[in-house]
């Protein structure tokens, strides 16, 4: 319960009552609120409290409260922070997450609150500050981190530089930006927005500022004055490496219970549950490097402060070091890391209610283990244009079939699919290609669709987004951009076929003649679906309508949790599977015995919607893919500017995951990428409950789309710059305008033809919009400005090579465009010929030979140049032979499917 107001510090009288950052400084042993304008500016002698609300869409206010402790700042100071903290939190309802932050091992978290950093400033934070006269300071500072920057002060002396890192010199008229050698192109980005930050605060924007290279001394007046500091230019000696090599200590995890008296008590149990928590208890989480201190919802604040005096003893008594960071946790609002230490806790659902059956819903979550408050409602805004152009291709085995316009809205459950869309964007024409992966579809054909949409794509001028989607996970935009879409049980694939023969299985497919009961489902008629189900009384929901087929006998059933825009949406689907249908129309509960007879008898069945584990915040996280691992780290309050070109980052939200690829992240192909974004996945250690059935976008930088830029703040007017991302942020200081226009926009492709599997994708009008190559015939009086509204195209037929074509710079047949981006020229007949018969015998041909720690997807030093999709074709015989267990002919002979399978095994694909 919050504590009454005549005991709650005037300072903290309102807080909490509106979104966004807040601080306080323990003065005079009182609590002072700090002016916005001194955000960041964090006295070495001080204790603060800085408390960030965050109001979510749905759902009450969410609190982080981080007490921060500086290094010289005395005990009395440090004990008050640390009460004022708890009160802080009994304030705002004992409903926030408390984190206790010391000056110079800050948590990320702490330090995204005030970027582009903190700089802590010598002495005690004074409300009043006076002016201070004299000779400007010369200060030199060291500068850590990739996304979040740690800066702090060293002494002003040569013996501080070194070769690792990158420091800043502050003159009275010129600020100095040192790299060493060994520094990081995104450490040597981030010092520059330090520099920026410190011209502005400290210089009032009026300074000169210069870049000194580690080991540079000559021909440059800027390193000689840089120098001339240090007393002139003497080489900096090197670190040598260190011989005694640390052994990894084995994590260790441990829960003691808190006594009133402030005794730990290590609990006997090995295996940790939820259960173990008692709710008039706190308890201690020793993770070593991390401490968590959970508190019971009747736990009062004297326990709660005995409990915090209790661990920082503990701390000092073990001789943790400072870099030991302690989280506050209350009942019920338990972070995903602390939970994640516990066997089997319960899953919640938080979003808000549905209107229609309430009761009912909210017992069917509670009846599957969740602990339901409300639930979601779902977003049916559209991000993306639907009046583009569709075409669809299904997939058998290396073969594509194109689908008439009547075909490419019936998909089959065992069968994959590829869709092209091509709408309107900002300024130019935007394609978008997913892989739909049938529930029932062979793993062989999995692998061939994303092999060939990845190959479709690389073929797009324009870098494409490509989505990896599974049934029953697409997103909402995949079926707004279908409208309608029916989804048969078998499937037509040579391969499907084979398979259930092999297995002995019953053939599903779809037979108008045979009994089938489909589920109508979606928000209106430009997003609705027919699923066909099991025909029987267990696939029906109380919250959906269906339709039944049973020969010449059509019901449509009506669940009695369904609103009337279901009612709607069954009329419309019930004329698109067939309008000569006569349907006898159903309510649930009132069915004939004819209607059960099909279903093969009446049983229980649902009576609430399904619906999905809803993620409420975005998270946003780096993978480190540079060391062969990968590393993950979550990057907090993100922004536009956390998209570094040297990364490659995966975006969580809600139902959906984004990767999104660094133009210089190293990263060459989208499968590469895919295959990261289902790393990631598989990891599920910072997001839980994460499905390998979610879908998956691959965006690349440079060309990211309005429904991925729609979670940032995002500034079109940004001018993106060539170069790496030091080298864009120095011109952005230096006033050049570079854009990413031309082959840098292009670096990251595999392919620069303006083509599609079909032939040339788009023709340029006289006003340099382009047109759709194949529109449908626009009939009098359509009007396209309706969202409703699509051009449909039948496909032309796909050529059989979907891997021709080379990255390599200057490879036969390729040149370069005014503009600086390489231009495929077309090969002559007998180019074609010879290439198909190099792919063909396996042999290398005029190519050059690379070892496989080189060539291999995830290289510490990969190879550049190289066609990527076809990496083993570099590869010595020898090699190529170790690595398969067969010759290249051998393997050549192999379908393109099993291929693909080998070299995926192998990480060549």
């Amino acid at each position: 319960m919050p504590i009454s107001t005549k005991d709650l510090d005037s300072a903290f009288q309102a807080a909490g009552a509106n979104p966004g950052l807040e601080v306080w400084c323990i003065e005079n042993e009182r609590v002072v609120p700090v002016s916005k304008s001194c955000y960041g500016k964090f006295y070495t002698g001080s204790a603060y409290v800085v408390l960030n609300t965050v109001y979510p869409n749905s759902g009450a206010a969410q609190h982080d409260i981080h007490y921060w402790l500086g290094n010289d700042a005395n005990k009395l100071d440090s004990g008050l922070a640390s009460d004022k903290a708890l009160e802080l939190d009994a304030a705002l309802g004992s409903c926030s997450v408390q984190y206790k932050e010391v000056q110079g091992q800050e948590s990320e978290k702490f330090l995204s609150y005030f970027k582009p950093c903190i700089i802590p400033i010598e002495g005690v934070y004074r409300s009043r500050q006076g002016k201070i006269n004299g000779e400007y300071q010369i200060t030199l500072y060291t500068c850590k981190g990739d996304h979040v920057v740690r800066v702090k002060e060293v002494p002003f002396l040569r013996s501080s530089l070194n070769h690792e890192d990158v420091f800043i010199l502050d003159t009275a008229s010129k600020i100095f930006l040192f790299s060493g050698c060994n520094s990081t192109i995104q450490e040597r980005a981030k010092a520059l927005d330090v520099i920026l930050y410190i011209k502005e605060n400290k210089h009032g924007g009026k300074c000169q500022v210069a870049t000194i290279e580690d080991g540079k001394f000559v021909g440059d007046s800027d390193v000689g004055e840089f120098w001339s500091f240090f007393g002139g230019y003497a080489p900096i000696p090197r670190e040598l490496p260190s011989s005694v090599q640390q052994q990894p200590v084995a994590p260790s995890t441990k829960l003691f219970w808190i006594t009133l008296q402030g005794k730990l008590s290590q609990t006997g149990s090995d295996v940790l549950n939820k259960e173990i928590l008692e709710t008039d208890k706190c308890y201690m989480l020793d993770c070593n490097t991390e401490i968590f201190v959970w508190m019971g919802r009747h736990t009062t604040m004297t326990e709660k402060r005995t409990s915090i005096t209790a661990i920082e003893e503990f701390v000092r008594n073990e001789g943790r070091s400072n870099s030991t960071h302690l989280t506050l946790l209350s009942e019920g609002l338990e972070s995903t890391i602390f939970r994640s230490y516990f066997q089997n806790w319960p899953k919640t659902v938080e979003p808000k209610l549905y209107e229609e059956g309430r009761e009912k819903v909210a017992a069917i979550f509670k009846h599957q283990g969740y602990d339901v408050k409300e639930l979601p409602e779902e977003d049916t805004e559209l991000h993306i244009d639907c009046r583009g152009t569709l075409k669809v291709w299904r997939v058998d085995g290396d073969d594509l079939s194109p689908l008439s316009v009547s075909e490419q809205t019936r998909f089959f459950s065992g069968d994959c699919y590829i869709a092209q869309y091509t709408y309107p964007g900002n300024g130019r024409d935007e394609t978008l290609f997913y892989s739909w992966l049938g529930c029932r579809s062979i793993m062989e054909d999995k692998t061939a669709a994303i092999s060939q949409m990845n190959a479709m794509a690389d073929s797009v001028k324009t870098n494409p987004v490509v989505v990896q989607v599974h049934e029953g996970n697409e997103p909402a935009q995949f079926f707004s951009i279908f409208q309608r879409l029916i989804i048969f049980k078998g499937g037509l694939s040579s391969g499907y076929k084979k398979f259930i023969e092999e297995k002995g299985m019953m053939d599903e497919t779809y037979d108008e003649n045979k009994v089938a009961l489909f589920r109508v489902q979606g928000t209106s008629p430009d997003n609705m679906q027919a699923i066909q189900v099991d025909q029987v009384s267990t696939s029906l929901n109380s919250s959906y309508c269906y339709i039944l087929q049973n020969g010449a006998s059509i019901f449509t059933w009506i669940g009695s949790l369904s609103s009337a825009r279901d009612h709607n949406l069954l009329d419309r689907v019930l004329e698109l599977l067939n309008p000569t249908w006569q349907p006898i129309s159903v309510r649930e509960g009132n069915e004939p015995d004819s209607f059960w007879d099909a279903v093969g008898g009446k049983s229980e069945y649902p009576k609430g919607k399904e619906i999905q584990g809803y993620i409420e915040d975005l998270h946003l996280f780096v993978l480190d893919v540079k060391r062969g691992d990968i590393k993950v780290k979550e990057i907090y309050n993100f922004t536009q500017d956390d998209l570094i070109t040297e990364d490659v980052l995966v975006l969580h939200c809600q139902r959906e995951v984004y990767v999104w690829v660094g133009l210089h992240s190293g990263v060459r192909s989208k499968q590469e990428a895919l295959n990261l974004g289902l790393k990631f996945i598989e990891m599920d250690v910072l997001v839980e409950d994460l499905s390998l059935d979610i879908p998956i976008y691959i965006v690349t930088e440079g060309h990211e789309p309005l429904f991925f830029t729609r979670f940032f703040a995002w500034d079109h007017s940004k001018v993106h710059f060539h170069g790496n991302s030091f080298e864009r942020k120095l011109s952005i200081l230096k006033g050049n305008s570079q854009t990413l226009e031309g082959q840098n926009r292009t670096s990251w492709k595999l392919n620069s033809k303006d083509t599609t599997p079909n032939g040339p994708s788009n023709s340029v009008t006289s006003n340099g919009r382009r047109r759709s190559s194949s529109p449908a015939p626009r009939a009098p009086g359509t009007d396209f400005r309706s969202s409703g509204d699509r051009r449909l195209s039948s496909p032309a037929p796909v050529p059989r090579k979907l891997f021709q074509g080379s990255p390599a710079s200057n490879t036969p047949g390729e040149s370069v465009s005014s503009t600086g981006s390489p231009v495929i020229e077309p090969r002559s007949s007998s180019e074609t010929t010879g290439l198909a018969q190099s792919d063909k015998n396996g042999d290398n041909g005029n190519l050059l030979v690379y070892p496989y720690e080189l060539l291999k997807v995830i290289s510490r030093d990969p190879v550049t140049s190289i066609d990527v999709t076809k990496r083993e074709v570099y590869l010595s015989n020898e090699e190529f032979h170790e690595k398969f267990g067969m010759t290249k002919s051998a393997f050549y002979k192999l379908p393109k499917w099993k291929q693909n399978k080998l070299k995926m095994s192998v990480d060549l694909f």
